[in-house]
């Protein structure tokens, strides 16, 4: 009520005009309008003018640029800056003072590129810090509007560290450098990593004047290659290597790691300026060797995974970081050379007996053959001498056979004790590798683990019937199988075969016999214990004409003798008959006395 005392009526106020509808007293309107104007800016269209942020909504930004009517800007143009708010200063380009409606209408995107060459030059020149607005991705990089200028943003020029993701950028609004402009193509290149460059600088050569080996300190994975894994240190980066991330085999290091990851590394070395910095995870933890029971002895079987794989081993893990060698001669009882991957793969888990442990060296070699007996311990109990069996042929050599007749019980045939009666150069004559045989022990090594075998012996020797057949003098149908420098082979019944030196091969028509002819030969050697049999085809022919020749020679001396011996057949019978036959002789007498 007070307040209303002091209000005073204007004595001079001229109520006969209010009625007329007007109250302006003595000024008149005209008056009014023309000093209201003048309170107004003078703006003139296409002019860029500062204004204020008087209201905004989702669609529209009011804007207050002094002029008679509020101007409406759409909202799109400001998506370069999502910080705007009521009261900030923002420049518009005045397309029309007065639209159909009376509305101002004003564009801040064509206020910003009327000046936006030269904001863009003043910004490099001055080493300015600018915001800009990423509006899409590109090839390379990123696109980025500038002062209403569509700049590019490098990918390597994102940030220190690599990007992964290029997306997530994408409608950000960031602060920027301008580091390169092309006047003639009027090319835009911007940098968000400058900015923190300067800053990490000056981080990195605190933390490169601390580091110290031995030294632990967190850092974040940045990188993860298939050789080790790099670490941001604040600034500085380190690498672990993938054999220092673990005590036990690293495949690959995303199996310890994974990206952004935050670690606590120790710092193994470092070269000279500290440019090189090598880190250890592993080493954090205590060695896995020290860990282990010191109650595992040499003869303890332990259970273990593979994890490497050689042609002469393969290495187990018992504990992580803890692995043991099963060289491959200790993975079979069999002597035969083998690759380890016959027995087992990476992966396959595996009991083994450990054979050696040296702790301080950090070594163990481990045995799996040692699971099961060695089948030389009884080897005369379960292959006595005599014993039969079957084998398999592993390998050949000049002088016989490599036969396995279990796994780690071999034996070896002699080329001699493979046949009685063939006359064998090879092996290979004989059988094949991976076939199977017949054999008989002859005789036990143990010391050197090997067996004597014979085949032939399975059966009885032929040769005691031959001596029977092929005497000498004995004459047999034969062929040539084979010619060789110093006479033939001839091939015999019952499978045996003999030889002709080229004398014996000569025919009785004076030629020499060739391969593949059939012809009577002469035994005229037989050597039991030599298993050789020695013919002749053409002695056979030299002793007919021998005989022949001596029966001629012999019928002649006959006549001769018969004439010499007629006297004394005379003087025989007679002396016969003087025995006692008076009858007989006088018959004698009577055919005497008709003869003369």
């Amino acid at each position: 009520m007070e307040n209303l005392k002091n209000i005073q009526p204007v004595e001079d106020f001229n109520w006969d005009a209010y009625e007329q509808g007007e109250s302006y007293g003595e000024v008149s309107k005209d008056d009014l309008v023309k000093t209201y104007d003048e309170t107004l800016n003078k703006v003139n269209d296409k002019d860029v003018v500062m204004g204020k942020v008087t209201a905004m909504n989702k669609r529209e930004v009011v804007v207050n640029i002094g002029f008679k009517s509020d101007g409406v800007v759409p909202m799109s143009e400001f998506r370069y800056n999502p910080e705007l708010k009521i009261g900030d200063e923002v420049e518009v380009y005045i397309e029309s003072q007065e639209d159909k409606k009376g509305q101002l209408i004003l564009s801040h995107k064509k206020a910003r590129a009327s000046r936006s060459w030269e904001r863009v030059n003043e910004a490099l020149e001055k080493d300015e810090i600018i915001k800009g607005f990423i509006k899409c991705r590109t090839k390379g990089g990123m696109i980025v509007d500038v002062f209403g200028i569509e700049a590019f943003l490098p990918g390597s020029q994102i940030d220190v560290k690599p990007i992964r993701d290029y997306d997530v950028f994408v409608g950000k609004t960031m602060e920027f450098k301008i580091v390169k402009i092309n006047q003639e193509f009027k090319n835009v290149v911007v940098s968000h990593k400058a900015l923190i460059e300067a800053e990490l600088e000056q981080q990195k050569k605190d933390i490169i004047s601390k580091l110290e080996k031995g030294q632990v300190l967190e850092g974040t994975v940045k990188n993860i290659t298939s050789y080790g894994v790099f670490i941001d240190l604040g600034g500085v980066d380190g690498l672990i290597h993938i054999t220092d991330l673990s005590w036990g085999r690293v495949s690959h290091p995303e199996e310890i790691v994974q990206l952004d990851q935050k670690i606590n590394v120790v710092i193994l070395d470092f070269d000279d300026e500290k440019k090189r910095i090598a880190l250890g995870l592993k080493q954090l933890t205590p060695h896995p060797w020290d860990a282990l029971s010191e109650e595992l002895k040499v003869g303890d079987v332990v259970k273990g995974k593979v994890v490497v794989m050689a042609d002469y081993g393969a290495f187990i893990e018992i504990a992580a970081g803890v692995e043991g060698l099963i060289h491959v001669s200790e993975m079979s009882w069999t002597q035969h050379l083998r690759s380890a991957q016959d027995f087992m793969k990476v992966g396959d888990e595996i009991e083994a007996v450990v054979l050696t442990l040296d702790r301080d060296e950090r070594k163990m070699s481990l045995g799996i053959k040692q699971l099961k007996a060695d089948p030389w311990e009884d080897i005369e109990n379960r292959f006595p001498v005599a014993s039969k069996h079957t084998a398999k042929v592993r390998n050949f050599t000049n002088f016989g056979v490599f036969v396995e007749i279990e796994e780690g019980v071999d034996g070896l045939i002699h080329i001699s004790d493979l046949s009685w009666t063939k006359k064998i150069k090879h092996p290979s004559e004989f059988t094949q590798i991976g076939a199977e045989i017949e054999v008989q022990v002859l005789e036990i090594d143990k010391e050197n683990r090997r067996l004597s075998l014979g085949h032939k012996q399975l059966e009885e020797n032929p040769w005691d019937v031959f001596e029977t057949i092929f005497t000498v003098g004995s004459i047999h149908e034969g062929t040539i199988i084979e010619a060789l420098d110093k006479g033939a082979v001839i091939s015999l019944p019952y499978g045996v075969e003999g030889f002709a030196t080229p004398k014996h091969l000569v025919k009785e028509d004076g030629s020499q016999a060739t391969v593949d002819e059939k012809m009577e030969f002469k035994v005229i050697e037989f050597n039991k214990e030599a298993k050789r049999i020695i013919l002749s085809h053409s002695r056979i022919h030299e002793d007919e004409q021998k005989a022949a020749k001596k029966e001629t020679t012999g019928e002649k001396k006959a006549s001769t003798k018969k004439a010499k011996e007629e006297p004394a057949m005379l003087t025989g019978s007679v002396e016969k008959t003087t025995l006692g036959d008076i009858e007989e002789l006088a018959a004698l007498k009577e055919k005497l006395s008709g003869g003369k």
